[in-house]
């Protein structure tokens, strides 16, 4: 981790993150590679081991399967393991890596076509005191960021501090999230939103249930954010029907994978849904996946992204986005474009046959 530890709501930590690489070797000798990084056990119902466990559950069915048959992949898989869409993603992310790879071409076309030059990226500003996390707004802004999304959702009072210290450093065209990641209850949200009220800046998931949420959302004009509480199309077109937010964040893992992402992600463009395109957490090759949704979206509804890779001091992968000027381009090579360091990753910790 570049900045030592990254914080968020309850004063929840991680120092040191634990990825899952899966590589899926063909009879063609086409090989595809996926990966996955919860946020810790304490982010998502997901956990580090908990992947590596439910993809050797899954394994044994997917064996003498097309992998770039992506349709009756996830539908094996969804019959295999019910639930865990996490320990999915993987798996799902190296079908698709093989599926470019057998087509030669890369994600982003697959996906729905390049759109832009590039997208662009936020920076998260780990839990701190108010000024220090005001101070980190402006030194991130020096590597070209222009979006920053404040860790909030611990005391109420210190937090509606960080919001507005932030918010005097801001500059034209910037701007500013305050992401409680579940943290505050309904009642500290209402005081957070009331407090705030004047300042430029946009609400997200205040609170660990829905209800919570959209309690906090009728409270509040200022625009707001569903993160955790979107997990599906089912609880994205819920919270459409409800009017519960503005903008979504579309987590890969969170929902099962590319091919779930992409249909969350095509019924948010079809229902005009402005989105943050990233995952729970992970390396190059989960940057590279981001980085091909996000760019095969239309602009217009592309809020935000996510370069994981500049937050973490160990690379898993070559061929991955580098963050430039405060936004990363998806490759031009099949696939995912990347190639696996396994100097960096060591030696498989399961084979499946």
């Amino acid at each position: 981790m570049v900045e030592g530890r990254y914080t968020w709501s309850d004063g929840r930590h991680v120092e040191v993150f634990d990825s899952t690489v899966v590589e899926i070797v063909t009879d063609s000798d086409l090989v595809g590679y996926g990966e996955v990084c919860p946020l810790g056990p304490f982010y998502l119902p997901a956990f580090a081991a908990g992947a590596r466990a439910g993809i050797g559950e899954i394994a044994p069915y997917l064996i003498g399967q097309d992998p770039t048959a992506l349709g009756p992949i996830n539908l094996i898989m969804d019959t295999a393991l019910l639930g865990h869409p996490y320990v999915k993603s993987a798996l799902d992310m190296a079908c698709w890596d093989l599926l470019g790879k057998s087509t030669r071409k890369p994600l982003c076309e697959l996906l729905g076509g390049r759109h832009g030059e590039s997208v662009e990226l936020y920076r998260a500003i780990s839990q701190r005191p108010a000024e220090e996390m005001a101070e980190n707004v402006a030194r991130y802004r020096e590597e070209g960021y222009r979006k920053f999304q404040l860790k909030v959702g611990g005391d109420p009072l210190q937090d509606i501090a960080r919001i507005r210290a932030a918010s005097k450093v801001l500059q034209p065209g910037e701007t500013l999230v305050a992401d409680a990641n579940t943290g505050w209850r309904v009642d500290d949200a209402a005081r957070v939103v009331n407090a705030v009220s004047d300042v430029d800046v946009y609400i997200e998931q205040p609170c660990l249930s829905y209800d919570h949420c959209l309690a906090t959302r009728r409270r509040t004009q200022l625009p707001f954010i569903l993160d955790e509480s979107i997990d599906s199309a089912e609880a994205l077109l819920r919270a459409h029907g409800d009017l519960a937010m503005d903008v979504i964040n579309l987590k890969i893992s969170k929902v099962g994978g590319l091919t779930k992402a992409r249909l969350v992600r095509d019924l948010c463009v079809e229902l005009q849904i402005p989105m943050t395109i990233e995952d729970s957490w992970g390396g190059d090759i989960i940057t590279a996946a981001i980085a091909h949704l996000a760019h095969s979206t239309p602009e217009r509804y592309r809020f935000s992204s996510t370069d994981f890779n500049s937050y973490v001091s160990v690379r898993n992968a070559s061929g991955a986005p580098q963050r430039r000027d405060g936004c990363m381009v998806a490759g031009l090579e099949p696939g995912l474009g990347i190639a696996p360091d396994f100097d960096s990753l060591g030696s498989p910790v399961a084979v499946y046959k």
